[in-house]
């Protein structure tokens, strides 16, 4: 039987590098309770925020030194928390740090709404007369520009006192998926059994033979009715709750407060959208062609994830996976390339799934910590491509945080997304033009368009998804689990109008945990198309290009996203970045195309 083996079965070299935060549990619980020790020493400043020009500068010196501190308390017990959704003591850990961190964001909650009593010519004046508050400047202007959504102080407080209750809906929801939920076990064309999971469903949705597809894809739904109602309220309460937010913070609707964090325009959500949807034609193109590679008549929901790529599909180890992957990113410099190489070596990821680690994979780590990926790596080229993306990522923190004081060392995701799918698509270059192996030719452009389609266009729906279903609240309506089902539904059968809709598709909405985090997936559609933008000018320009990416990946906070993208070649206010990805993706079409006439 095929099993996903214990945590304690994995080897430690494949695991990622914790005691470099915390050498013990111990060493945490002595850190954590020193950090609540010192929140309170916030509560001396408050109401003398902007006293003098002094006492503001040793006020975000104090904070800085607590909220850093926080940020490595709270990620040790999340990354713990991570390893073994069923450990309680993590999961209590986790829940501590939490809180933790709500009360110190609480007892800051003073410092900006204080800092809005100022003026542009009163910061000016405070800045000249005490020169270390001029870093703090793009800081400022970020305050000020927030000024009409920032409530009273006692309300600000409220709101970040609140925090660690309003995640509740999803912090219920990856509970429930991660480790209460056990999926089905079906039995192969081999006669083996095989337990399904949430980090290995993807990869058995590729599997050749189409009936043991179809019988995953049931099972695994069929599982998801049974959490239908919880899932559904989780679902529901979420979107209220972004809803409820941004009315107290004076926004008129939840997408303007979430672009409006970031300071990206609403125009560009709707670019988005509008310019995919007038070329879904690519989608359906896609889908026949898919229906052409497998010899089906009607492609049916668990086809989307077969390849098109004639053949078992190729095993990567995930030391070969490593190498291609520094190899890749060779256009982006010698130091670039040297220090992903070190990371890695360092122990940077946790590499394979085991028995309650949380599913998927992500890239954490603070300003005074290396990075982590968390992986499920699967052996296959989809996991090399992961890799790439969450390294991606590792590396804009690194290089952010070497560049820019603690204020500016994190990035919006409107351009994190961006670094990591920069990798994903030099990686795509890098082992068509070098590979022999035509298996593994094809698989890899393979993996492209699939990762393409769910980057972009799958990424897409679900960001009309979000906008439709905080519509219904915000409108007056009510949600369920059968309007969810109904709005689901519809949109993925205009998206894949060639493809059969089933009854269990429409509830796919149940198992993607980012509809939990606001208005957050638009990101990936805009990230590929702009990251297709940067690799075409780098390949085209060469080292030029590559220190303008590089800058801007140096630039973490201290700008806003679409000034940051503009360093980088990319102007976001143009839909042409998105017809140019939509242009390549047609292209690799052609190649797809031609490889599966000549086979």
């Amino acid at each position: 039987m095929s099993s996903v083996p214990e945590r304690g079965e994995i080897d430690a070299k494949d695991k990622w590098a914790l005691e470099s935060i915390f050498a013990t549990d111990a060493d945490w619980e002595a850190a954590f309770e020193d950090v609540r020790d010192r929140i309170d020493d916030l509560a001396a400043y408050e109401g003398r925020v902007t006293e003098s020009p002094e006492t503001l500068r040793e006020l975000l010196e104090l904070r800085e030194d607590l909220l850093r501190d926080v940020a490595t308390v709270s990620t040790y017990a999340n990354l713990r928390s991570s390893e073994d959704t069923r450990e309680s003591e993590y999961q209590a850990m986790s829940a501590r740090a939490e809180s933790l961190a709500a009360d110190a964001r609480s007892a800051a909650s003073f410092v900006e709404p204080e800092l809005q009593e100022l003026d542009e010519s009163d910061l000016e004046a405070f800045v000249e007369a005490e020169p270390a508050l001029a870093e703090y400047e793009h800081y400022f202007d970020d305050v000020l520009r927030g000024k009409p959504h920032t409530r009273s102080k006692e309300v600000e407080e409220l709101l970040a006192d609140l925090s660690d209750v309003t995640d509740a809906a999803s912090e219920v929801y990856s509970m429930l998926s991660n480790a209460d939920m056990e999926f089905p076990t079906v039995e192969d064309p081999d006669g083996e059994d095989v337990e399904i999971s949430l980090g290995n469903f993807t990869k058995l949705q590729k599997r050749p033979n189409r009936e043991f597809r179809r019988e995953v894809h049931e099972a695994f739904y069929d599982r998801w009715t049974e959490v239908r109602n919880g899932v559904g309220t989780a679902l529901k309460k979420s979107v209220i709750k972004d809803v409820k937010l941004a009315r107290a913070r004076n926004y008129e609707t939840a997408r303007e407060a979430a672009l409006d964090g970031p300071n990206v325009p609403v125009d560009a959500y709707d670019t988005l959208v509008e310019t995919v949807r007038a070329n879904l034609d690519y989608l359906h193109r896609h889908a026949d062609l898919k229906a052409e590679a497998l010899d089906v008549d009607d492609l049916r929901m668990w086809d989307l994830y077969a390849p098109m790529a004639a053949g078992d599909p190729p095993e990567i180890s995930y030391e070969e996976a490593v190498g291609h992957v520094v190899d890749a990113v060779a256009p982006l410099g010698d130091a670039y390339q040297e220090r992903m190489a070190e990371g890695l070596d360092s122990r940077w990821v946790d590499v394979y799934e085991n028995r309650g680690k949380r599913s998927g994979a992500f890239s954490a780590g603070t300003y005074d910590t290396q990075p982590f990926i968390l992986m499920n790596y699967q052996d296959d080229v989809a996991s090399m491509f992961t890799l790439a993306h969450e390294l991606g990522h590792s590396m804009h923190s690194e290089l952010t945080n070497e560049s820019q004081p603690w204020q500016y060392s994190d990035y919006d995701i409107f351009v994190a997304e961006v670094a990591s799918t920069v990798n994903e698509t030099l990686l795509t270059h890098h082992l068509l033009e070098t590979v022999d192996d035509e298996r593994v030719r094809r698989h890899v452009l393979d993996e492209y368009l699939e990762r393409f389609r769910s980057t972009l266009f799958r990424q897409t729906m679900f960001a009309e998804f979000e906008l439709r279903i905080h519509e219904v609240i915000e409108e007056g309506g009510a949600l369920t689990p059968d309007r969810f089902d109904e709005l689901y539904r519809d949109l993925k059968a205009d998206f894949y109008e060639p493809a059969v809709v089933d009854d269990r598709i429409a509830r796919e909405w149940m198992r993607i945990p980012h509809f939990y985090y606001g208005y957050y997936v638009y990101q990936y559609s805009t990230g590929i198309s702009a990251a297709t933008a940067i690799v075409d000018r780098i390949r085209t320009e060469g080292e030029d290009a590559a220190a303008d990416y590089r800058e801007a990946l140096r630039m973490g906070r201290s700008a806003y996203p679409a000034e940051v993208l503009e360093r980088a070649g990319v102007d976001t206010t143009d839909a042409a970045y998105i017809e140019t990805a939509l242009s390549t993706y047609g292209e690799r079409l052609d190649e797809m195309e031609r490889l599966i006439h000549e086979r």
